[in-house]
This record gives C-alpha cells, sequence and structure tokens, in this order.
C-alpha cells in the first residue's frame, strides 16, 4: 500500500510582535517646571521685595497699618521737649545808678554792655495726651501742645562792657552789672517773640512728628 507524499517546508518566518508603547514623559517634567517657577519666584519676592513688603502683596498690594492710637502717643511723647527755634542776638544794653540829692557827675554809676544772648523755643511734646489723638486707618489728627519758649539765656564769653562812667567820688557798683544782664535777658526775650519765634516753633515742631508719623506708614497727618 502506497501513502500520499506531503512537502514540508522547513523555512521559519518571523512573527511580528507589537512594539511595547512608552509612556510620554512630558506631563512629569510640565509639573516639575511649574513647581520650579513658584518656587524661584518666592524666593525673588523675598530677597528683593523683603518680608513686609511681601506680606503687603499678599493683601492684594495694599499697605497694612497696624499702629494703635496709644502706639501714637508713646511715639510723640518720645520726643520728650523737642527744641525745634534757637534765636540769637546781640544788643546794647545801659544801666545805671544815681543819688536824688547828688549830681551823677560826682556819685553816679553808668555802665553799657554789649549782650550776645541766645533764646531757645520748641514744644514739650511730654505733655501730649491721648485725647490728642485720633487715628482713623491710614489718617490721623492731632493738637500738639502750645509752643513755648524753653531758654533765654546770657553768652557771658561773647558779652563784654561796653563804656562804665562812675562820677569823681564814687565806686563802680558790683550789683549793677548783674541788674543789666537780668534786663538784657528780658529785652532778648521781648525781641525773640516780637520776631515770631514761638509760631516758628509750633510749625517746626509739625514738620517733625509728620516726618516721623509718616515714617511709620501713615499717609495722612492733619494738625488741629
Amino acid at each position: 500500500m502506497s501513502f500520499p507524499q506531503f512537502a514540508v517546508d522547513h523555512r521559519i518566518m518571523p512573527v511580528e510582535t507589537p512594539a511595547p508603547q512608552s509612556t510620554p514623559s512630558w506631563p512629569k517634567s510640565w509639573v516639575a517646571g511649574i513647581l520650579a517657577g513658584i518656587l524661584l519666584t518666592v524666593v525673588f519676592l523675598g530677597t528683593t521685595v523683603g518680608p513686609s513688603r511681601w506680606m503687603a502683596l499678599l493683601h492684594d498690594g495694599r499697605t497694612q497699618i497696624n499702629i494703635d492710637q496709644p502706639t501714637v502717643v508713646r511715639q510723640i511723647q518720645q520726643l520728650q521737649r523737642l527744641e525745634t527755634v534757637s534765636y540769637t542776638l546781640d544788643k546794647i544794653i545801659s544801666g545805671e545808678r544815681d543819688n536824688p540829692y547828688l549830681p551823677t557827675f560826682l556819685v553816679g554809676d553808668r555802665l553799657l554792655l554789649l549782650v550776645h544772648g541766645e533764646v531757645i523755643a520748641g514744644v514739650n511734646l511730654a505733655k501730649l495726651q491721648p485725647k490728642d489723638v485720633t487715628v482713623r486707618g491710614q489718617n490721623v489728627s492731632i493738637r500738639l501742645p502750645p509752643a513755648e519758649v524753653f531758654t533765654t539765656r546770657i553768652d557771658n564769653g561773647k558779652t563784654r562792657v561796653y563804656s562804665r562812667d562812675t562820677g569823681l567820688f564814687s565806686s563802680p557798683d558790683p550789683n549793677l552789672e548783674t541788674a543789666v544782664l537780668q534786663e538784657a535777658e528780658r529785652q532778648l526775650q521781648q525781641a525773640a517773640l516780637r520776631d515770631g519765634i514761638l509760631k516758628s516753633a509750633d510749625q517746626n515742631a509739625r514738620n517733625t512728628v509728620s516726618g516721623l508719623l509718616k515714617g511709620l506708614g501713615f499717609s495722612e497727618v492733619n494738625f488741629q
């Protein structure tokens, strides 16, 4: 008995398998880039803007004033006797002693002094009371104590006797120079008041206090 013959093909055919699909890496890089950008922005703002300004930016860019009325009062009171004006004057002051019974050329004593003096005025901010300060947000209203003369003094180093005449039978009166110096102080202070020293002292004090409060963050300072 014969069997049918079959031809066998021994060639091996390659089988195509699908290549593995790689997951795109761009989403992770994108997220990392955003995080790095945020970090760099925070560092930049923290180093260039400063902590206080950075906090202001977090509050929609509006500066926050947290200074209350008692703090303002204390800050101003610490200035205490604020000397704001110095007034100097050179003036000839005369004084004399006479005798009601004898003529001056016999027993008189007349003195002329060339006096150099100084008047210092300002505002004593230690007298400021809490009721004198009103704080409303970034605005503050203040009623300052009145300006006053602090000191009136004669500079003995620059004061000298201009002339002195004594009678034939008299000697210089040791109390006359003291009396002339006292009169010089009085006239010096009067001259300073006439020239508006108190007005200048008040204005200068307002400028100083206004600069202080604006430095603390207030945008408007009003004086009553």
